[in-house]
């Protein structure tokens, strides 16, 4: 199984370099356990075969080599974790970058409708689980190198105690690339859910905790919690058991290969030791194929999950229009730049729908046009140049006032910001907050009201300086002396910017923006 995105040149380096240090370290593993075995056999040998032989016996190269020997594989084993390890830091690094860009840039009537949970399950949880591709991946090559050193030193015991090494190792890794995949299928699949069940709902709970403690729901909250951690424990209780019955596996064959290898040796004691502790070590060289393998459905659900995220287009680095004001089409009426329009009809005729459908949040229902163009047929980037929006419902980063500010568009400096919160009549409240701009808000603007959570929305829109201002009750939970001066500080930008409105409110007050009203009428689902 691949990576899922192209691998820059510096992960690319570091996977080769810890195939290098992986290759230097099963090697150096295996020729170091292999020469103990042969040094201690002769040395015993010597030693029972009386002063001459002791005499004799060359201690020094064998041990240094040993010494040696001991070096290379702890500053290998170093290197490959290091390398491997920082590859996958960098990948994964890039994969969740890069698919959170497309996330963002996604145009909304396209895009996958994910909870922030889910999201974030899949852009954490299920992105590390493909560590796995990179950090596993030089240690594959490398154990089939250390197969075949090992292969060449049981040879020194005859042919058929190397045919019979072929023959573990045949079935070893027939058994590992067969079983622990099927076998953890079910439950990688069911811990991948449960973690984004649980995600979502530590979201969601953390969203609603207000309402959890005024209801005194927070037992029952807990026990869900309690309940959907215990199925996550559940399934990784399952993994981490077949993760151990390959390890199992590995011990059942080493014995095994080290078994045939002595009944079958047709060399010297020393030789025949070596040739056992070589077939030993080439067994244990199977165990980053049997991680691998181990952990190989979860890999494949985790890329599964992915997918609806990397069906997503890459974003685009320049605007696809240009920004020269538009015509704004409702049903059968044209109005041009710098209209002012208000939105009527009954609650749940679909007044909402309208504005973010023309925000490109969602297929239209209605007859809609910018610039004599169907808006379900314009691409996300030029909607995006002719519309601002302040939802009903705003959205807030959790930083501090001018980073939610700066999203509207970059180079903003501290005195549009104060124009723009001015006219949303928020300025003297950022003012008396202890760090003004650079104030925290916390998650979803935690220390600010719904209504001023509403004008910095309304201020954020404002900023971004668009042909066409859309407004959704923009005025809902406003005292009537500051509605009043909210309208008056928005007639006044709109006459100096010269910018076209477009407003749905159940107030009256804010509708006294508009020069013309436009009724909207509730659409019938199309039959499914």
């Amino acid at each position: 199984m691949r990576f899922p995105l192209p691998l820059p040149p510096r992960v690319r380096s570091r996977i080769v370099l810890g195939f290098v240090a992986a290759f230097a370290a099963g090697v150096g593993g295996l020729v170091l356990l292999a020469l103990s075995g042969w040094f201690l056999t002769a040395a015993a040998l010597a030693g029972a075969s009386g002063a001459m032989a002791i005499a004799g016996f060359n201690y020094l190269i064998p041990s240094a080599a040993i010494r040696g020997l001991a070096v290379v594989r702890t500053a290998a084993r170093y290197g490959e974790r290091l390398w491997s390890h920082e590859a996958a830091l960098h990948a994964l690094a890039g994969l969740r970058s890069t698919l959170f860009a497309r996330l963002a840039h996604a145009e909304g009537r396209s895009a996958p409708d994910l909870a922030s949970g889910d999201a974030s399950a899949r852009l954490i949880g299920d992105i590390a689980a493909l560590e796995d591709l990179v950090v596993r991946r030089p240690g594959i090559p490398a154990a089939f190198g250390t197969m075949l050193i090992g292969l060449g030193a049981v040879a020194l015991a005859g042919w058929l105690a190397a045919l019979l090494l072929v023959a573990v190792l045949a079935l070893l890794l027939t058994a590992l690339a067969a079983l622990p995949p099927r076998l953890s299928a079910a439950p990688a699949a069911e811990a991948a859910e449960a973690t984004a069940r649980l995600r979502r709902m530590l979201v969601d709970y953390a969203a609603a905790r207000n309402e959890i403690i005024t209801y005194g729901l927070a037992d029952r909250v807990t026990a869900l919690l309690v309940a959907e951690a215990d199925r996550l424990d559940d399934a990784q209780r399952k993994l981490a058991r077949i993760e151990a019955a390959s390890s199992g596996l590995l011990i059942l064959a080493s014995a095994l290969a080290a078994a045939t290898t002595l009944l079958s040796s047709a060399a010297s004691p020393p030789l025949t030791a070596l040739a056992m502790l070589a077939a030993t070590a080439s067994i244990e060289a199977v165990a980053a194929i049997a991680r691998s393998s181990a952990r190989e459905a979860a890999v494949a659900e985790g890329t599964e999950r992915l997918r609806v995220l990397l069906a997503l287009p890459a974003p685009q680095s320049e605007p696809t229009v240009a920004a020269a004001p538009a015509t704004l089409g409702l049903d059968t009426a044209d109005f041009a730049p710098g209209s002012r329009i208000a939105l009527t009809g009954a609650s749940g005729s679909g007044k909402t729908q309208v504005i973010e459908a023309l925000a490109g949040l969602r297929a239209p229902a209605h007859s809609l046009t910018l610039g004599g163009t169907a808006v379900a047929a314009l691409p996300g980037a030029a909607i995006c140049q002719q519309v601002a929006l302040a939802p009903q419902e705003p959205m807030l980063i959790a930083g501090t006032v001018a980073d939610n500010l700066r999203l509207a568009r970059p180079g903003i400096d501290t005195a549009a910001m104060e124009q723009a919160l001015r006219t949303a009549q928020l300025w003297e409240r950022i003012q008396r907050m202890p760090q003004g701009l650079d104030t925290m808000l916390g998650e979803d603007g935690g220390i600010l009201s719904g209504g001023e959570r509403k004008r910095l929305s309304l201020a954020r829109a404002l900023l971004a300086d668009r042909p066409w201002l859309l407004l959704d009750e923009p005025t809902e939970g406003l005292d009537s002396a500051t509605e009043a001066a909210l309208v008056a500080a928005l007639r006044a930008w709109l006459d100096a910017r010269g910018a076209g409105l477009l407003i749905a409110s159940h107030r009256p007050v804010p509708l006294a923006l508009a020069q013309a009203q436009v009724p909207v009428e509730r659409v019938a689902p199309a039959a499914g």
